[in-house]
């Protein structure tokens, strides 16, 4: 009785730079889900030189879904 209302994928990492790559993420995530990629935001960000992810060693990945109560479509 609920469906993906949206999601918000935040990327934490130094490289590869996520820019050019963003449209296909949103793409791949929203086909995942079986959504529309306007329904996905994918942000990135660096670690700024703090831990494992700063020093370019790992990578770090939130995400965040909004659900709603499903409804009837109207004919």
């Amino acid at each position: 009785g609920w469906v993906i209302a949206n999601v918000d994928a935040v990327l934490e990492l130094e490289r590869p730079k996520v820019g050019p790559y963003a449209a296909k993420i949103r793409k791949n995530i929203a086909a995942a889900l079986g959504i529309r990629p306007a329904q996905v935001s994918v942000k990135a960000k660096t670690g700024e030189g703090m831990d494992a992810v700063g020093r370019g060693e790992a990578i770090r990945a939130q995400a965040v879904a909004l659900i709603e109560k499903a409804t009837a479509k109207k004919k």
